[in-house]
């Protein structure tokens, strides 16, 4: 009896959970699906009432028309190279933090160091965007990319905390071993705390590409016109002669903004998802 109940509980929990589950994901959907279905429709069709959820004939010349009413194609390969660049700096750097804060804790000063790191997560990002500004104005690097390249060398406080969380579940006995072979610190990190920490790197990569491909206010703010990066293209291209905008481009070109980096975390789900699990794990 005791069993019956308790394989009643069992499937009630799991018969809840997978429906909450569902609902969540049509929750999540649903905005996607009106993109998709209004990046299809002629523009009159788009704020028609009663509301016309499908359209009533497919324009996949809206997608067209975004490339040839925008430079999209130039522009995204300019941000998406100026996005994996400052990625690839902004990962070793935040590594090499990240292992040197987990691997030498006995240091003097060290502890406080990390915690000056941690504040800073807490910190929101446009608090910081006018003092920067006024700094890059004063070195002269405005609507320059290097603003991008120098934030980078810094590394990111939230990615040298993901880095250090993971480095601290290491065996300290492979650091002892490596030593007695003469490796030194540079070596141990690169040879083997680097290659055995790609759950996190795909993370860190993913998050910081993202963090510079969907930016919105720093180009808006650091970068004239004809340096402009994706986002801020995009987001005042598409304009009717009465300087209305034109709802259906503009979804279109939504679609295949955010089409790389769907297709970039598919690629890399498996190790970004156990990266996720596994930092932030040990203290």
């Amino acid at each position: 009896m005791n069993i019956t109940k308790e394989r009643f509980n069992k499937k009630t929990k799991h018969f809840l959970g997978y429906n909450v589950l569902i609902l969540v994901s049509i929750f999540l959907i649903t905005p996607v699906f009106f993109l998709i279905a209004g990046s299809l429709k002629v523009e009159s069709q788009y704020t028609t009432y009663p509301v016309q959820y499908f359209p009533a004939e497919p324009q996949w010349r809206n997608y067209i028309e975004v490339f040839r009413m925008t430079p999209f194609a130039r522009v995204a390969l300019r941000t998406g190279t100026l996005a994996a660049f400052v990625t690839i700096i902004n990962t070793f750097i935040s590594a090499m933090i990240g292992y040197a804060f987990a691997r030498y804790r006995d240091v003097k000063g060290s502890d406080t160091l990390f915690f000056i790191v941690v504040i800073f997560l807490i910190v929101p990002i446009i608090v910081l965007l006018i003092p920067e500004f006024m700094m890059y104005a004063k070195l002269r690097l405005l609507n320059t990319y290097w603003p991008w390249f120098i934030g980078a060398v810094g590394g990111s406080p939230f990615f040298i905390f993901l880095f250090r969380q993971f480095f601290l579940g290491f065996p300290k006995e492979l650091d002892e071993a490596a030593e007695v072979d003469g490796c030194g610190p540079f070596r141990i990190f690169w040879q083997i705390y680097l290659p055995n920490a790609k759950p996190v790197i795909a993370t860190v990569m993913l998050f910081s590409f993202i963090g510079i491909w969907g930016d919105y206010l720093t180009p808006l703010l650091f970068l004239n016109h004809d340096k402009q990066l994706l986002g801020v293209v995009l987001a005042t291209a598409f304009k009717n002669p009465q300087g209305r905008d034109i709802h259906t481009l503009t979804d279109a070109a939504v679609i295949l903004y955010i089409l790389p980096l769907v297709i970039i975390f598919f690629l890399m789900q498996k190790h970004i998802i156990k990266g996720v699990v596994t930092s932030g794990l040990k203290g």
